[in-house]
């Protein structure tokens, strides 16, 4: 099961990267992986069991995501589990956990795993995959670091 652990240092405090992050009215601002990210209409914002829809670029596929988020605690860490299974993924978690870095900076560490799907095609599947999340995740940490750099709106 591919794991992968990728780190960014962004400057605000751990509470505003994070709220910025769960904050699907903007969402879209920053982050470069998708073309839409919501939340279901059963919760009005991010926090321990609210789901949310989001779907990648149609250059990535288009893929949907359904998630729920397992974990929530502002400032700190969030977890996410999928609970649909998209095309070529059996599996998916991840979570996000931020750290103070002082002189207002936080580092935020991104931490996921996956399994694919099908399983006779994972030795050739999961390399490729790991490879495009990996490029496409550190490209998004450092979106959502820009965003936040170059006077995002609060």
């Amino acid at each position: 099961m591919p794991k992968q652990i990728i780190r960014e240092t962004i400057p605000g405090s751990s509470e505003i990267v994070f709220s910025v992050v769960h904050d699907y009215s903007r969402r879209l601002e920053w982050d470069t992986l998708l073309q839409r990210a919501e939340i279901e209409d059963a919760f009005d914002k991010a926090g321990l069991g609210a789901v949310t829809m989001c779907q990648a670029k149609a250059f990535l596929g288009g893929i949907k995501m359904r998630t729920k988020y397992v974990s929530f605690q502002p400032g700190k860490v969030a977890a996410v589990k999928l609970l649909n299974h998209p095309i070529f993924f059996e599996t998916f978690v991840a979570s996000i956990r931020h750290f103070e870095k002082g002189g207002n900076w936080s580092e935020v560490i991104y931490e996921y795993n996956f399994r694919s799907r099908p399983a006779l095609l994972r030795p050739l599947l999961e390399p490729v995959m790991a490879l495009c999340l990996n490029c496409e995740t550190r490209k998004r940490l450092r979106s959502l670091r820009n965003y936040i750099e170059n006077g995002m709106r609060i």
